[in-house]
């Protein structure tokens, strides 16, 4: 039996066992109950007044004693109810209350608006990003200055980049710094001339984030994103007016 299912209804093993017991042996008493379940009898009371809260198992006193029994397992149907509704209650409360309060009590810029990553898995995170963030705004586009050198490595992780970006018709500005690049759909690129001692790097504005890649020893990617809306915008301005001068 896959239990996954009824993990995802807030059901421990434990309380799964104690369910299934119920199930085999109809109204019962804590003391047959734990011996079937292999559940200590302290344990077994416990779990069994959690059952009881959540709808599954119920008790009716037998003499002086207390008797209980498992709910129809088509009960569980409307225990999965209760907490995908409550859940989206939760999602609401996310969006239009708690969120919008906690940023209020963010700091602007904090250790947590830096995130770094390496190798060619974090390159793919940041071009994923990318798209992600302006395929909201594909007319406003994004913005990158990238060396000629790091260019040969960039789509290393992500192979079908621009073709994904053409399709969401997402707009792109480049400053390439050296000769090449490829002309693209969705794309406008100027050139800048390459210093002979010119590094490695890509820088992507997509406010409110900057993205930068360089390249460390043996050509491994290092990356950094910045979120900050403050610092996003100054290099928009920055690169806005270097684009304006070429």
């Amino acid at each position: 039996m896959k239990l996954d299912s009824l993990h995802q209804l807030g059901l421990d093993d434990r309380e799964i066992n104690i369910y299934r017991a119920l199930l085999q042996l109809g109204p019962a008493s804590i003391r047959d109950i734990a011996t079937t379940a292999g559940i200590n009898r302290g344990t077994t009371y416990e779990t069994l007044k959690l059952l009881a809260t959540k709808g599954v198992v119920n008790y009716f006193p037998r003499g002086k004693r207390r008797v209980f029994q498992a709910e129809q397992p088509e009960q569980l149907l409307q225990l999965g109810e209760r907490r995908q509704q409550a859940l989206s209650q939760a999602m609401e409360q996310l969006r239009t209350e708690v969120i919008p309060e906690l940023k209020q009590s963010q700091a602007e810029f904090s250790p947590g608006n830096v995130r770094f990553y390496e190798g060619d898995d974090g390159v793919e995170l940041v071009l994923r990003d990318i798209l992600d963030s302006t395929g909201r705004d594909p007319e406003r586009g994004y913005a990158v200055i990238s060396s000629k050198t790091l260019r040969e490595h960039l789509y290393r992780p992500f192979p079908n980049f621009t073709t994904q970006r053409e399709e969401r018709g997402i707009r792109v500005r480049v400053i390439a710094v050296g000769e090449g690049g490829d002309e693209a759909e969705y794309a406008e690129r100027k050139w800048l001339p390459a210093a002979a001692t010119a590094d490695a790097s890509y820088i992507a504005i997509y406010p409110p984030k900057v993205a930068m890649i360089t390249l460390a020893d043996k050509n491994y990617p290092v990356v950094v994103i910045i979120d900050s809306a403050a610092i996003a915008s100054t290099q928009q301005i920055l690169f806005n007016t270097l684009w304006g001068l070429l």
